[in-house]
């Protein structure tokens, strides 16, 4: 479906090569201040025609306000968002009239719809992400100014170049339980600081500006060899409440897959220690509590990733997402046509050699989503609770002490 989110609901329309791509929100809080403005910086971090490390195609990526708010508040009405296509090039893509393209979504649209668009990737191009970007920063600008939150993603590798995450994994036929930390003590500062600016410093979108440059040569020696690589994105939110999620089936870790799965090119997905937490055993890997200074309680690590039962505990959420390499490269590819006539395709058209430079904002904006169709949702479960009268009849046992809550001892 093409809708995302149940309070604050997202849909997206467009595709790769028609007139324009954009979003409709319903569900925005009235009384934000917003303006177009607001939106397009984060528009401008995704568009195309960034550097030499992506592709060419020429767009501005305009963002239009159609709908949902006056004099620069929003209305609490449906927002429209429109961004028009003006470099379109649809006889790039004559090739699939017969082959569909290897690793792409040719296809399986035709297989799923019984039609399929006869230019570009259709609806499964990156170009409807464009709507979720801008809905994205919309999002992100209501958890900014209601609770400070922060979300910062920035590619963490490139092929088989990563930024320095942690030590030497423990070998899988190895019996000593002394293994490393899942991340090391120098990454886990970098979730705790790194802010766009220093992400964008470097056109990779890394941070780690000596790994930076190693991934800059990869993706232009892919580039030059008509060819693609892989790559993938860490974001860490910062600020976020606890008690955000929904389990059991709707649990913020479960809703972050599902939204990062959702976007184009994504292989994989993890959450804090991911995959190098199970190389630990659990006297490593728990998550102690301890005390903060606002008298609320706090960890003294985070492999949990901020996430524990499905439901944020205050601390940052940090995960990553697996980008595989772009289907479409301009080597000629042994391949075969829709009725199975073995041949030669070599594609055109304009892509990204490596999509994760990009792919940065794309990740923070279905954060956002996430965490704000999530606090909408314990929002509103909190109003209607507070609406009832003080329980007097539990146990000390079954209540939140007040000092966790944050208040001071």
């Amino acid at each position: 479906m093409s809708t995302f989110g149940k309070l604050f609901r997202v849909t997206t329309f467009g595709e790769s090569h028609c007139a324009s791509v954009g979003a409709i929100i319903d569900g925005c809080p009235p009384g934000l201040q917003l303006s177009a403005a607001d939106i397009q910086v984060q528009m401008d971090r995704r568009r195309p025609g960034q550097s030499d490390l992506t592709t060419p195609r020429n767009e501005k990526d305009a963002v239009q306000l159609q709908s949902g708010l006056e004099l620069g508040v929003t209305l609490g009405t449906p927002i429209a968002l429109l961004v028009r296509n003006e470099d379109q090039r649809p006889h790039d893509y004559s090739e699939t009239d017969l082959y569909p393209r290897p690793s792409h979504a040719d296809f399986t649209y035709l297989e799923k719809y019984g039609v399929k668009a006869s230019s570009g990737g259709g609806r499964s191009s990156a170009r409807e992400t464009v709507g979720r970007v801008a809905a994205g920063a919309i999002a992100e600008r209501y958890l900014k100014i209601a609770h400070g939150v922060e979300i910062v993603a920035f590619v963490s590798s490139v092929g088989k170049i990563h930024i320095p995450v942690s030590a030497a994994s423990v070998g899988a036929d190895d019996e000593n339980d002394d293994a490393p930390e899942p991340l090391s003590e120098e990454f886990r500062t970098l979730l705790a600081t790194v802010s766009r600016e220093d992400v964008d410093k470097h056109p990779t979108r890394c941070p780690h500006l000596a790994t930076a440059e190693r991934m800059k040569k990869r993706i232009i020696r892919a580039k030059a060899a008509m060819d693609s690589i892989g790559g993938t994105v860490t974001c860490v939110i910062r600020n976020l409440p606890s008690g955000l999620g929904e389990p059991v089936f709707d649990k913020f870790e479960a809703l972050l897959a599902h939204a990062m799965l959702s976007i184009p090119a994504t292989k994989g997905f993890e959450l804090g220690s991911g995959f190098r937490g199970a190389e630990v055993p659990g006297s490593l890997h728990n998550d102690a509590f301890v005390r903060r200074a606002d008298g609320g309680l706090g960890t003294a690590s985070n492999w949990s990733g901020g996430v524990q039962g499905g439901i944020t505990n205050g601390e940052d959420v940090y995960f990553r997402v697996g980008f595989k390499p772009p289907a479409t490269i301009s080597q000629a590819q042994a391949t075969a046509q829709y009725d199975g006539t073995p041949g030669s395709l070599a594609a055109r058209g304009r892509h990204d050699p490596c999509v994760v430079p990009r792919a940065v904002p794309i990740v923070e904006a279905m954060a956002a989503l996430v965490a704000m169709d999530l606090l909408m949702i314990q929002k509103s479960r909190q109003a209607a609770a507070a609406l009832l009268p003080p329980i007097t009849t539990l146990p000390p046992t079954m209540v939140m002490p007040p000092r966790v809550k944050g208040e001071a001892a």
